[in-house]
């Protein structure tokens, strides 16, 4: 089993970021080189969080193997006295009995190897690679040679910010005289500043999730609550549809105007077709339609634009599109989540205790859903049962999130040991249960990820930064998450670290390092920032955490015009009678389509057989006709000669009327009837006995 627990998990974690990147991303139309940049940084970080707690058990084997080999060092047995040989020997048989190997044991050779690939990668990425390529996937230019010039341009100053931090802590170190630089200072001391950067990330973004995950989950049971919301967000969604809408088509009409001046001929017709290719297919075929592509162009007459507004427009136009597609989506998912809570809310005063669809799907039910999520299961699950699920996994999220107080605000504290996930690792350690101290790493270090990686999903900068679930997050977003996780792993686990003791900078005691604390080096070299920075600063969670509880932040964005959803504020009520009225329409809109649907439905299937009827009983006669052609011929000329009444012949007129003919029958023209009544052929009745028959074929 030795390394069988490490690739396991490589592979897992390798299958999660791929479904969460399918998830945010799309894969048929974003570029290979975003998609993988992406990727090998979230699964870079998603690795180092699922393969820390097998470090802290391995550590934890080799402390006790280390503190085994000290005792069997240490002479304690005397040659004289031959009791002390027993007594020494009891405690000597006890340790070696309770050190054995974990199950998920990393060989020590594994170890440092891992984390150094894996940590220099991720930093290499989130500081160099990323940034150039977020700049160069976000380019407007036609050519490569342009995108890069554009992200070398763009990063200039980014690049600078951080030499001008690293040159100041440089210099700091420089000036004393008992601190010597050597190469492992120098890397000691640039990864102690991005540690000290993402924990400056990192309490903020905690000290939110901390509050706001329990909160929401106790918010979802409350479906009234949860409806209103769903109003208050389809107004503004409402809102930005509309806008984009009116961008997409303000750009759209500058392409047109710029597609009819430039023609084909003319040296940057190349560039108007690039662009035209990222359009809409409708309004391309608008464009396509309005241009002459045989008219030359003249420099003399017209003004034409130059390369430069071409790579701007371009720019516009990959940006108007992405965001028109992504409002649309989102404003689909947001009605059926609207349509959903509705249903819910008609079906909790049902009697019969089966879930109703105002609007059935259209897909046929899988086994699933007739075995085992019935009606009758989905009613029980919506209406009763989800609300109290909803409830207890809040109660337990909002104990976790006060351990995770607690725990920031004393872990520091090494006697007595006030960190409860400290005492937690502690207890387990002196039974040597390593299954219960991975457990117990997971579970802290996967709440806290949870509550920070939430916050990166969650937040929005304007339309710079937004993860768009469905495959509607844009090139740019994508590879910034990318960024803030690589900044915010490495702190998080140190942080994670010292709440159970496992630093030693931070609980100043002598024990075995992980595997991943000996990469990031000793934190004397900077030792403010160890002993001031990296201690105290996190007690600022607890101020961000009352902030997060009494939505100070929300009622400042609401102060300055940006519309929050506040339950005492009038602008909210406003905005969710808006969004009532928005859902009430779509859902009028929706029931006329279904309606539409449903009756070309039972006409196709009323009328439909019908005309098939019709059609196999011509065929039918027809074929008879043609083997007893003689036959009938003879037998009506035989019963038109003795039929000497006009009424008899009238009779004799519907029932030929109804029976189609040939018209290739030259013995038709042989019929007494067409001589004595002057009638058309009975040619003529078939044609439009046919056409009768024809009526449906458009419906």
């Amino acid at each position: 089993m030795s390394g069988a627990a490490l690739g396991v998990e490589i592979i897992l974690v390798f299958f999660l970021a791929l479904f969460l990147l399918h998830r945010y991303g799309d894969f048929r139309k974003q570029q290979r080189m975003v998609l993988f940049g992406t990727l090998v940084a979230w699964y870079l970080c998603f690795l180092i969080v699922f393969i820390l707690p097998l470090d802290v058990s391995t550590t934890i084997y080799s402390q006790c193997v280390w503190d085994h080999q000290d005792l069997v060092s240490v002479p304690t047995i005397s040659p004289v006295n031959h009791s002390s040989l027993n007594t020494s020997a009891e405690p000597t048989s006890r340790v070696l009995t309770q050190c054995y190997r974990p199950w998920s044991y990393i060989p020590e050779n594994i170890r440092p190897l891992f984390w150094r690939v894996v940590y220099w990668t991720s930093q290499c990425l989130t500081w160099l690679l990323l940034p150039f390529m977020q700049s160069y996937a976000r380019s407007g230019g036609f050519s490569i040679t342009g995108k890069i010039k554009t992200a070398l341009i763009e990063n200039a100053i980014y690049y600078g910010t951080y030499l001008l931090i690293f040159g100041s802590l440089l210099i700091y170190v420089a000036v004393h005289p008992e601190l010597h630089l050597s190469w492992y200072e120098l890397q000691t001391i640039g990864i102690t500043a991005a540690n000290t950067w993402g924990l400056f990330l990192l309490v903020l973004l905690l000290g939110y999730g901390l509050v706001e995950i329990p909160r929401s989950y106790w918010n979802a049971s409350r479906h009234g609550h949860l409806l209103i919301k769903t109003y208050f967000k389809a107004a503004k969604l409402m809102t930005e549809k509309a806008d984009a809408e009116e961008n997409l088509e303000d750009v759209m009409e500058e392409v047109r105007k710029i597609s009819e001046s430039i023609k084909y001929n003319h040296p940057l017709r190349k560039f108007i077709d690039t662009i035209l290719r990222k359009c809409p297919v409708d309004y391309q075929e608008k464009m396509g339609r309005n241009m002459d592509d045989y008219e030359d162009f003249d420099e003399k007459q017209n003004m034409y634009p130059t390369e430069k507004n071409l790579v701007k427009l371009h720019k516009q136009v990959i940006y108007a599109v992405q965001r028109h597609n992504r409002t649309r989506v989102q404003w689909q998912i947001l009605l059926q989540q609207a349509v959903h809570l509705e249903d819910v809310a008609k079906n909790e005063t049902s009697s019969s205790h089966q879930f109703v669809h105002s609007f059935p799907s259209s897909e046929t039910a899988g086994w699933v859903s007739r075995y085992v999520y019935t009606p009758t299961v989905e009613w029980y699950w919506e209406c009763l049962l989800k609300r109290w699920f909803y409830r207890l996994l809040s109660v337990v999220l909002t104990l976790f999130s006060v351990a995770v107080v607690w725990s920031e605000c004393t872990f520091f504290s090494t006697r007595p040991v006030l960190s409860l996930f400290a005492v937690f690792i502690q207890l387990a350690e002196r039974d040597y249960n390593y299954l219960y101290i991975e457990m117990a790493c997971f579970i802290t270090i996967f709440f806290l990820c949870t509550c920070v990686y939430s916050t990166v999903f969650r937040i929005r900068v304007f339309n710079y930064y937004y993860l768009a679930s469905h495959h509607q997050t844009d090139a740019y977003s994508l590879q910034f998450s990318g960024m803030l996780f690589c900044r915010l792993t490495p702190p998080l686990c140190l942080n994670f670290l010292g709440l159970i003791h496992m630093d030693s900078a931070i609980s100043h005691q002598e024990k075995l390092q992980t595997a991943y604390t000996t990469i990031m080096g000793s934190m004397k070299v900077l030792s403010f920032i160890a002993n001031g920075f990296y201690i105290y600063y996190p007690m600022l969670i607890v101020l961000l955490c009352i902030a997060t509880y009494f939505s100070l932040g929300t009622r400042c964005l609401n102060l300055l015009g940006f519309q929050q959803f506040m339950d005492d504020s009038e602008m909210t009520s406003d905005l969710i009678d808006e969004g009532k009225e928005l859902i009430r329409r779509e859902r009028r809109k929706r029931q006329r389509i279904e309606d539409g649907e449903n009756r070309r439905r039972e006409w196709k299937e009323r009328y439909g057989n019908q005309r098939d009827d019709f059609a196999t009983r011509n065929r039918s006669s027809h074929e008879m006709k043609e083997t007893n052609y003689s036959e009938s011929s003879r037998d009506r000329q035989a019963k038109y000669s003795h039929s000497g009444s006009r009424a008899e012949r009238d009779c004799i007129e519907l029932l030929q009327d109804a029976e189609p003919l040939d018209f290739n029958a030259d013995s038709l023209t042989d019929n007494p009837l067409e001589t004595e009544s002057g009638r058309p052929t009975a040619g003529r009745y078939l044609s439009m006995s046919s056409s009768r028959n024809r009526i449906f074929d458009d419906v």
